[in-house]
């Protein structure tokens, strides 16, 4: 029988980064997991504001990376509103975690997630799209996650998220969860699918947009612009 190996978390650097939101600390970590999707990578941030160790009820987002948002500004997904939301609400507090996951593509990394959005430019959603393409529809784990709020030393969170799911993976990861709280977006032409799907199909736990149905096609755009 082969030895059971647990992941290493190592952090390898910190330092200041002032922000528009305020002035935060960006740790990087390093996480050795034999076991996780070859699509991820193996560094992974905490964007600590305030000293969080032995504090109870913090501020934590647990995001996973979105290049196509964050970077490139894509209108297809609202993940970079909810990272900027998440900073602000820390911001605000004066206290509190960003977790930055290096997680694509909800886990299927970028090469996967660009070729699912060609299938959703055809009208395909994003459950379908990763399922014509024999992809999990969510392949993302918190591991990494829970060991770095050990790390941090958070006693137990506030969790800023709309995915029920991602509650649940992080209680069976020991992580004490006081409440949930909600980062809503308001839906616009291009990520109302998207969103719907989500809450549809995801569970995730969102206003419909059923009724505020995306504005027609334009420049070649198909049925569906959900990412």
């Amino acid at each position: 029988m082969s030895e059971l190996v647990t992941p290493a978390l190592e952090q390898l650097a910190e330092a200041p980064i002032p922000t528009r939101f305020g002035l935060f600390s960006l740790k990087v970590f390093r996480w050795d997991d034999p076991h996780a999707h070859p699509a991820l990578s193996k560094e992974h941030c905490a964007l600590v504001m305030g000293e969080l160790r032995g504090r109870r009820n913090v501020p934590v987002r647990v995001h996973s990376e979105c290049l196509t948002s964050e970077v490139f500004g894509s209108l297809k997904c609202d993940c970079r509103e909810q990272l900027e939301r998440a900073q602000a609400e820390i911001a605000k507090r004066g206290f509190g975690a960003v977790l930055y996951l290096r997680q694509e593509g909800r886990g299927i990394g970028l090469a996967n997630k660009v070729r699912a959005y060609a299938l959703q430019a055809e009208g395909a959603d994003t459950v379908a799209a990763n399922e014509q393409l024999h992809l999990p529809v969510d392949a993302r784990t918190y591991d990494v996650a829970a060991a770095m709020l050990r790390e941090l030393g958070v006693e137990s969170v506030e969790i800023m998220t709309n995915n029920p799911a991602k509650v649940d993976s992080l209680k069976r990861l020991g992580i004490v969860i006081e409440r949930r709280l909600p980062v809503l977006v308001p839906a616009t032409p291009f990520s109302a699918g998207y969103l719907e799907t989500k809450r549809r199909l995801m569970q995730h736990e969102l206003p419909s947009t059923s009724a505020t149905p995306p504005e027609p096609e334009k420049q070649g755009q198909k049925r569906s612009l959900a990412s």
